[in-house]
């Protein structure tokens, strides 16, 4: 925290302060096509393209699953007992 001279000011996140959020139970979804699943998932076969699926990534962004549908990706972390979050 700082005082900018009226207000005192939050200063951000470090990468790894925010990666550390939520103790590891903490999870987000991203939509992605297929053509981007092996950057996130190198050991994943190969993929018909064009393909949109749902990734379930840790808070610091570490992959933990790919599904084809957004509910089977709320069911893993469900599962998981993963604490969902927005990220905009």
């Amino acid at each position: 925290m700082f005082n900018d001279g009226d207000n005192e000011v939050l200063a951000p996140l470090t990468n790894d302060q925010l990666a550390s959020l939520g103790g590891g139970r903490v999870a987000y979804l991203k939509a992605m096509r297929s053509e981007e699943v092996n950057r996130l998932f190198p050991q994943a076969p190969a993929m018909q393209p064009g393909l949109k699926l749902f990734a379930l990534l840790a808070a610091d962004g570490s992959p933990i699953a790919v599904t084809q549908s957004r509910d089977a990706a709320v069911a893993n972390a469900m599962e998981q007992e993963l604490e969902m979050v927005s990220v905009h």
